[in-house]
């Protein structure tokens, strides 16, 4: 059954250029497409955003990034960005096709890998990366998903989905989607800054994993995996498969160390210790066989991307298996015996006995080519088929069209935005993978989108509710906090939106918060300390009182100012701070005698007084004043001054 079948963009021609022809794979964001370039005649491949995701501007910004970063990169081991633009509701990246497989393909059919193999993989892909973090770009997403192997043999690094500047400050917390669990480095976990060694990080989990056929760190949870990540070291590759290099253990150490001062400064630096240790390394250690190999010389590099390995001569392949296509030649003069009458049993003479015994080993021969090529071709292809697509089938549909291929079949569920219950989503393996003709294939099956109901905490203290909306996959927003006499102080009064109502999930729900009921502030300016934090405790408050005191016209240790004040209202259990008073400042009168009147207005006030002037005559100087010149007076107080 063709499922693209299902798909409306298929036969399609998008900005009346790019005609869709095949559905290749579906991911969270987008899905990607064979298509052809009808303008200039050439295959290649689209990635179409998913119509739900083209409304949301951090889903298209980080798309159209995608294709601005990878434009940059003109390199032949990086898959090429050819253009990018938009039809109606569809926005697509239009990119190098390449016919092949991935790296996850590889190792998912083969294992672990010879380590000649496994150099000529490293090597094209970090120079690829190389050129990326040249152009001060980060990858952030290597994995075996991301890594092509065309038919050609070429390897090409893909999806810079994620990528991000060197000099940006990104960690794993922030946005939606960073990185692949199983390949994120220690400090993209904790939250710390990514740059070109989180990349290289990321190569040695790959290398260990070409080299073993397991990744690095298991564990029966992501968190498990996330915890090992950054509290143990990844083990030595020999560990798990005997006799591999001491070279391979060291290039896995560098590039995984959990410090990423310890790691290769970038993936140009990385590559030259790939280099360094191949030119280490004997021809035998170069091609040693990984012990899952089951026949020598099958996972040897210059069959990287064969989709079935070459049979050996003289057999060939039908319908119905290997066949022998050499003819059996006797020796000059040897002749078979001649067939037995009925009933007559023939006694071979010396003649020719001594042909036939000489014919047995060939014959053996070509039956020993015979049941070799009947193994190479059962262990390579025979019992090896690829998983069909049954993706957008119903759960029903699909399970009958795997199974109808001799494959078992596991159910789990998951949630889609894109495809409607009911439906498959994905199969593990993907659509087209090598997989054994009586393997398990794990459906997921849509539940429709994510949506997260806003849960009822009306009443609830503040913490509880924030656990609750967190339960139900909702985030606790911005709070607002009120006077009420309904709910108790600290308690949740409402939510915006409002209970029952349905969002995405991880959406922010804002909180009104109860601060009590309103109350007025007694005023306790110029009470003693004692006596005003008593007059506001009963009152309901909270006392906080200020180590500093200040100069004031209220007596020394009372209080001299409060916040909130005497004419404000605040909450049962709010917090009135007390200022409390050194008394007035003293400051020194200065000697105005002789001055004139104006003169020693001036020379008062500057120096903090106020003046009340007596005059004798309308004109004359100041003959008197109290208090007298150098006595100390409250900063405010009045000085008497007398004219004559």
């Amino acid at each position: 059954m063709d499922t693209t079948l299902h798909d409306p963009l298929i036969g399609h021609v998008l900005d009346g250029r790019y005609r869709v022809d095949e559905r290749i794979a579906v991911g969270g964001m987008a899905t990607v497409y064979r298509a052809l370039d009808t303008r200039l005649d050439r295959v290649l491949a689209l990635k179409v955003m998913h119509p739900s995701l083209v409304g949301d501007a951090a889903f298209t910004e980080r798309f159209i990034r995608e294709a601005k970063a990878a434009a940059r990169l003109a390199h032949p081991n990086i898959v090429g960005v050819l253009d990018q633009g938009r039809d109606g509701g569809h926005v697509y990246l239009a990119m190098e096709y390449v016919a092949g497989c991935t790296l996850r393909d590889l190792l998912r059919g083969r294992g672990a890998l010879q380590p000649r193999a496994v150099l000529d993989i490293m090597e094209p892909m970090l120079a690829g990366l190389a050129a990326a973090h040249r152009a001060g770009l980060v990858h952030r997403d290597i994995k075996p998903e991301n890594v092509l192997i065309g038919d050609d043999g070429r390897v090409k690094v893909a999806d810079f989905g994620l990528v991000r500047g060197v000099d940006s400050q990104t960690s794993a917390t922030t946005g939606s989607v960073l990185g692949t669990v199983s390949y994120l480095a220690p400090e993209q976990i904790e939250g710390g800054a990514v740059d070109t060694r989180s990349d290289v990080y990321a190569c040695g989990l790959l290398l260990y994993e070409m080299l073993t056929g397991a990744k690095a760190h298991q564990g029966d949870s992501p968190a498990r995996v996330l915890y090992a990540r950054v509290h143990e070291d990844v083990p030595a590759p020999s560990a798990a498969v005997r006799g591999l290099a001491p070279e391979l253990d060291g290039l896995v150490a560098a590039a995984a160390a959990r410090v990423p001062g310890d790691r290769p400064a970038d993936a140009a630096a990385m590559l030259g210790l790939v280099r360094a240790a191949r030119a280490a390394m004997t021809d035998q250690q170069l091609d040693a066989q990984p012990p899952a190999s089951a026949l020598a010389g099958a996972v040897g590099s210059e069959d990287l991307t064969r989709k079935v390995p070459r049979v050996p001569v003289g057999v060939g392949a039908r319908g119905d298996g290997p066949h022998v296509t050499s003819r059996i030649e006797l020796p000059d003069g040897a002749s078979l015996p001649p067939a037995a009458p009925p009933g007559r049993r023939v006694r071979a003479g010396v003649r020719g006995w001594l042909p036939r015994r000489r014919a047995l080993p060939l014959i053996a021969l070509v039956l020993l080519l015979v049941a070799g090529g009947v193994g190479v071709w059962y262990i390579n292809s025979g019992q090896f088929m690829r998983t069909p697509g049954v993706y957008d089938l119903t759960v029903d549909e699909a399970t009958a069209e795997l199974r109808d291929a001799g494959l078992k079949v596991r159910i789990e569920e998951g949630f889609s935005e894109t495809v409607e219950p009911g439906h498959v989503i994905a199969t593990d393996p993907e659509r087209g993978e090598r997989i054994r003709r009586n393997a398990t294939v794990t459906l997921t099956v849509s539940l429709g989108p994510e949506i997260a109901e806003v849960p009822n905490v009306r009443g609830m203290p503040l913490d509880e509710a924030e656990a609750e909306l967190r339960g139900a996959g909702l985030t606790p927003g911005e709070e607002e906090w009120v006077f009420s006499d309904e709910v108790p102080r600290g308690s949740v009064l409402e939510t915006d939106p409002a209970p029952g109502e349905e969002r995405r999930p991880d959406s922010a729900v804002r909180l009104v918060v109860s601060k009590g009921p309103e109350i007025d502030v007694p005023d306790v300016t110029g009470m003693s300390e004692s006596v005003a934090s008593a007059r506001l405790e009963s009152a309901g408050f909270e006392v906080d009182v200020e180590p500093r005191r200040v100069y004031s016209d209220e007596e020394a240790g009372t209080v001299a100012a409060q916040s909130p004040g005497g004419d404000e209202t605040a909450a049962e259990g709010d917090t009135v701070h007390l200022t409390l008073s050194r008394g007035p400042e003293m400051i020194e009168v200065p000697d105005v005698g002789g001055m004139s009147a104006g003169e020693a207005r001036d020379t008062l006030e500057d120096a903090g007084f106020e003046v009340n002037l007596n005059r004798i005559f309308l004109l004359g100087n100041v003959f008197n004043q109290s208090p007298e010149p150098g006595d100390r007076a409250p900063r405010g107080s009045t000085v008497t001054i007398w004219v004559n």
